[in-house]
């Protein structure tokens, strides 16, 4: 049950002890379903949402306008998304698998890794075939394709359309992406600060190597890692810890695979912030308007503002409950939080805590996280709202 969730979510939080012995039909499903719970995932974001009628739940889960989408009707937009990603399975298999060859595994292994990699790092997923992650491969190489991959699984579909159709200006004017980058800098600068004060890495390539890439890996919801659970804790410094859970919690774009607030509402929230600082600033007569660029200009208004708070506000109150929960049962408050938000943003980075002897209480507890971070909140309650009005309705 823990399994199965954390790949339909794309989590990537595994109890699985010994994945190098795990057989292949039983390693490729893992990662199977990562990519069928991504890409359906990502379906009914952009296509269900967006049918005309439901524009109050689409304005809730998204906080902006309701027409956007990706094509102008659900099957056109479920088609694009399908064949966007069986191209890059084909291509992505084919690079990661021609690296692994080069990097010494046997063809067919190398070939069979590269497709499981390929749809767990495009679905921001997490897991590997691997029991060591993606340390098992010592492949700078691998890496470099792996944030690649991880990157284009974080951006909206409506990027991926806007790329594929020659609009590659929209990439640089989208709020989300300039958000997303604005985040990353800062959650680096915290890790590098932590790092370079500790001397962990004194060589450059080692340091940008280790601490770039879970910090992507981190931040894009993936859950890669080339270093060991325990060096997290043993090696790098708490506030090393503290940027690489803040990246977690923010995560990536809406309408992709990955979990957590996501870049869009974050966006939103400064530009309301920066707002209200110039309406202090100019008469109490001036009317102030905002917008900002989302595929389109959009003017800002209360109600993406609101969506957007409520939604930040729930997800950290998923993060702290499963910290407090951690705590409960004997983990220290970091890493109990660092856990907790890995499940509840559907990332899938451990620090050791998931694992086959962890209280059978803590797997219930973060396999609802990791059910309640992928639904977003709004989902559960529309189906309470339904469970509770059939039971009136009995009455």
């Amino acid at each position: 049950c823990f399994e199965s969730m954390s790949g339909f979510s794309t989590t990537g939080l595994t109890l699985v002890k010994d994945l190098d012995h795990l057989s292949l039909t039983h390693n490729f499903w893992r990662h199977l379903s990562m990519f069928v719970g991504g890409q359906g995932i990502v379906v009914i974001a952009l296509s269900v949402f967006m049918i005309k009628g439901s524009a109050g739940a689409f304005r809730i889960y998204a906080s902006e306008a309701r027409d956007e989408r990706v094509l102008p009707n659900v099957i056109s937009t479920a088609r694009f998304i399908w064949l966007v990603s069986i191209v890059y399975l084909v291509l992505g298999t084919l690079v990661l698998g021609t690296v692994g060859f080069l990097e010494g595994l046997s063809l067919k292994r190398a070939f069979f890794d590269g497709a499981c990699i390929f749809m767990a790092a495009f679905d921001t997923g997490g897991f590997t075939p691997r029991s060591q992650n993606m340390l098992y491969y010592h492949s700078f190489l691998l890496e470099t394709v792996t944030v690649s991959l991880m990157i284009l699984g974080a951006i909206n579909f409506n990027l991926h359309y806007h790329i594929w159709t020659g609009n590659r200006k929209e990439v640089f004017k989208n709020i989300e992406m300039r958000t997303l980058g604005i985040t990353l800098l800062i959650t680096f600068a915290i890790i590098v600060v932590d790092l370079l004060r500790l001397n962990l890495y004194p060589q450059s390539i080692p340091f940008f190597r280790k601490g770039f890439y879970q910090l992507i890996s981190a931040h894009t919801g993936t859950g890669y890692s080339n270093l060991y659970s325990m060096q997290f804790v043993r090696e790098w410094g708490n506030l090393s810890l503290v940027g690489i859970i803040m990246a977690m919690g923010l995560g990536g774009s809406i309408c992709s695979t990955t979990g957590g607030i996501k870049a869009l509402r974050v966006g939103v929230i400064f530009k309301s912030l920066i707002q209200d600082v110039k309406q202090i600033m100019l008469p109490e007569s001036t009317v102030l308007q905002q917008k900002f660029h989302h595929l389109k200009m959009i003017v800002l208004e209360d109600k993406h503002v609101r969506a957007a708070v409520v939604t930040v506000l729930l997800y950290f109150t998923l993060y702290s409950a499963g910290a407090i929960c951690g705590m409960f049962f004997g983990y220290p408050f970091l890493e109990s939080l660092f856990e907790s938000t890995s499940a509840a943003a559907n990332v899938g980075l451990s620090i050791g805590i998931t694992t086959v002897t962890m209280p059978s209480a803590l797997k219930v507890i973060y396999i609802l996280q990791m059910w309640a971070g992928r639904l977003e909140f709004i989902s559960i309650f529309v189906l309470l709202g339904f469970i509770v009005a059939a039971f009136k309705g009995k009455k």
